[in-house]
């Protein structure tokens, strides 16, 4: 297999092919939005590739991998819940995990596992922004579910209605842009 090369742009390096590679996070792309923070993905596909038209989009096809920079207050995504299983892991701060209708503050070193079909959303929380590792499958045949829920909605991370539709649920905020976190000079991988 072949190293995907790496292109430099306004928003960092971004992969173009199937290929293997390596990057470092501060390195990397990075896409921010006003009402949910900051994140990089690794891959050259999804807003980034609705942001930088001329690149080859590149999604990668089994696994998704993000970093998110959470800053206090900030819901990470609206409640919601996949068919797919995904994995988040605690790097730095803190936050709220809202989880089928519970609230659960996680910190540093915190894991939590999500089931498919398992109803979820972060806010952050704490002095400093939360750093979390997010991997969660991929596949075909992928559905989600935006579901109303009270907790959720008390943490401007829930929807009104319920909906299966992405674009319904994230219509009233932002778009995700260009740009790395507020803070960046204070995040961790900065001055490693």
């Amino acid at each position: 297999m072949p190293e995907a090369p790496l292109v430099d742009t306004e928003a960092g390096l971004v992969p173009q092919g199937d290929g293997w590679f390596v990057v470092n996070v501060r390195d990397a792309a990075w896409l921010r939005n006003d009402h949910f923070g900051a994140r990089t993905s690794f891959e050259a596909g999804g807003r980034l590739a609705r942001e930088l038209p001329d690149l080859e989009q590149h999604s990668f096809p089994e696994v998704g991998v993000t970093v998110y920079v959470l800053p206090p207050g900030r819901p990470s995504t609206m409640y919601h819940a996949e068919s797919g299983q995904e994995s988040f892991l605690v790097l730095r701060g803190e936050c709220l995990l809202v989880v089928e209708g519970q609230e659960r503050q996680l910190s540093a070193w915190d894991f939590f596992y999500c089931a498919p079909n398992t109803q979820h959303a972060f806010v952050g929380t704490g002095e400093q922004p939360c750093v979390i590792l997010m991997v969660g499958a991929r596949g075909p045949e992928g559905t989600i579910l935006y579901a109303r829920n009270e907790t959720a909605l008390k943490h401007r991370a829930g929807v009104e209605q319920d909906t299966s539709s992405p674009h319904e649920a994230y219509a009233p905020f932002p778009h995700w842009r260009l740009g790395r976190p507020d803070g960046w000079d204070d995040l961790p991988w900065v001055n490693a």
